[in-house]
């Protein structure tokens, strides 16, 4: 984003292990960006990857934003349950454990029904070992959806789509 001259319009912190306080953090962060974005008339999109799909999703919908969905969980309370107990994040690999309180609170941002599926769009990898791509397109039924054979979990045509999700984002 800083190459294309929009690091200012890029905030992606670590969201804590807590959904409820992670939500919380996005919120303030929101709030922050759609102040800003509302002096510079540029609007605010959400961008979701795996469990930050499901967050974005709730947060999209409460804020009425459009969001990218990149692999989203779209079960995530009942497709976490086998990981309880200690885990590591990702890119830090900071301890953290995922707790039955972890699992409520996912519960608790559950959308039963997505009344506005042109808000999203869903950029999904059938070759994801992680969560069914299906799933996905049937929860986001009436958005935009690209779906890419093969891939991954992580995505792996992310800079294929980056210039792209920029333009859904009306940032260019």
């Amino acid at each position: 984003m800083t190459e294309r001259g929009l690091g200012d319009r890029f905030v992606c912190p670590q969201l804590p292990a807590s959904p409820a306080a992670a939500i919380r953090l996005a919120e303030t962060l929101l709030h922050s960006s759609i102040a800003a974005s509302d002096s510079q008339s540029t609007p605010v999109t959400i961008v979701g990857s795996s469990l930050g799909g499901y967050y974005a999703t709730w947060l999209a919908v409460q804020h009425h934003l459009k969001a990218v969905l990149v692999n989203p969980a779209v079960a995530s309370a009942i497709s976490l349950e086998k990981y309880l107990g200690p885990q590591r994040w990702l890119y830090s690999g900071q301890e953290f454990q995922l707790t039955r309180e972890h699992l409520d609170e996912m519960r608790a941002l559950y959308l039963p029904r997505l009344e506005s599926p042109a808000q999203f769009w869903l950029l999904v990898e059938e070759g994801d070992e992680t969560l069914d791509y299906r799933d996905a397109m049937k929860r986001y039924a009436g958005a935009r959806q690209t779906v890419l054979p093969g891939g991954d979990h992580s995505f792996t045509r992310w800079d294929d789509y980056l210039d792209e999700i920029i333009a859904f984002a009306g940032l260019t």
